[in-house]
């Protein structure tokens, strides 16, 4: 099924794996803004789902000079105010708990930037001046995740507040990732398509998803398209938070649990997170299916994370593919939204 190209066309009809394949082209993107000098005394970024998830690759990856946070919320901390600088992300800029979130951010007078394609946001920002950086539009908000993150990269570096470096680092991770994706694509048969071999393994299944700290932005990113591209029920959690708690779980009946898990191991995450991930499948071994590990490639850790994020893109279109749905509309979403008005 999944090397009979006829049968993917009829099913991706808005070609999410032509999308998902020139992803790396978004991280070299160059937004036009202006913003005035400004040296905030921490960082709040309002955003949900695929325009929140960007903020963890920030947090991750970037060894910003003040506090960064992401709220997935209505309403914002305490300390916000008129020295924090405020970041509603919207794709769509109709996403309600931003919206609402940028009315408090107002009221508290903090400097407002604005990342979103379209909608009531987009028209708030420039009606008000707000600094905008405008996401190019037309494809899903999780599949724009590599816009989010040059865009805030880029703004934090004109802030003085990341190096220059860092954005030639990411330009060069893109490039890089354009030849690593080469065994992605769906002309490549199975037999030699890492991609589809992993998505045949978790058919049927719901997913659970573990990586240690310094991965798991690809990990959330990855639950996320399981859940929005495959509509495949799937979870995420991270080392060595899960030892505390979800390993002991694992324990109980029934012995042949139908969850397909996914380990991301990388030789980045610290030694202690990387014994724990050996040590933790001997004494579950019996227990759980056996983790299906990735082991993401890359001399850095922008490399590895972006890497990670894109394959785990191009598993769970294959997944969709499998489960016989098209990767790209989310329309349970769209009635909930107008259930909500």
């Amino acid at each position: 099924m999944l090397d009979d190209l006829k049968y993917i066309n009829s099913k991706d009809k808005d070609d999410a794996l032509g999308v998902i394949k020139n992803q790396w082209q978004q991280l070299d993107y160059q937004f036009s803004f202006d913003i005035k000098a400004f040296k905030p005394k921490n960082i709040v970024l309002s955003g949900m789902g695929g325009s929140a998830f960007p903020s963890l690759f920030i947090s991750t990856w970037l060894d910003l000079e003040v506090p960064f946070n992401a709220v997935r919320d209505y309403e914002l901390p305490a300390y916000v105010d008129k020295n924090s600088l405020f970041i509603a992300s919207s794709y769509s800029g109709n996403t309600e708990e931003t919206l609402s979130a940028l009315s408090h951010a107002e009221k508290r007078q903090a400097k407002i930037v604005v990342v979103s394609a379209g909608g009531h946001l987009l028209e708030t920002a420039k009606l008000k001046n707000y600094c905008l950086l405008q996401i190019p539009g037309n494809i899903q908000p999780r599949m724009s995740s590599f816009y989010f993150l040059a865009g805030l990269t880029q703004l934090f570096q004109r802030l003085g507040l990341t190096s220059q470096a860092n954005l030639q680092q990411l330009s060069q991770a893109g490039l890089w990732l354009k030849d690593q994706t080469k065994n992605w694509q769906a002309t490549v048969p199975v037999r030699k398509n890492p991609a589809k071999q992993l998505a045949l393994e978790l058919i049927g299944r719901s997913v659970i998803i573990y990586s240690g700290p310094k991965l798991f932005p690809a990990a959330n990113k990855f639950k996320i398209c399981l859940n929005e591209n495959a509509k495949n029920l799937a979870w995420v959690n991270q080392y060595p938070e899960f030892n505390h708690n979800e390993f002991i779980g694992w324990t109980s009946h029934p012995v042949d649990k139908p969850y397909a898990l996914v380990e991301i191991r990388s030789k980045l995450e610290h030694e202690r997170v990387q014994k724990r991930f050996l040590v933790s499948e001997r004494l579950l071994s019996g227990k759980r299916p056996s983790p299906n590990v990735i082991k993401p490639l890359g001399d850095s850790l922008i490399k590895q994370l972006i890497w990670t994020a894109n394959f785990g893109d191009y598993a769970s279109v294959y997944l969709a593919l499998l489960n016989g749905v098209d990767p790209t509309p989310v329309a349970l979403v769209e009635k909930l939204k107008q259930a909500l008005n």
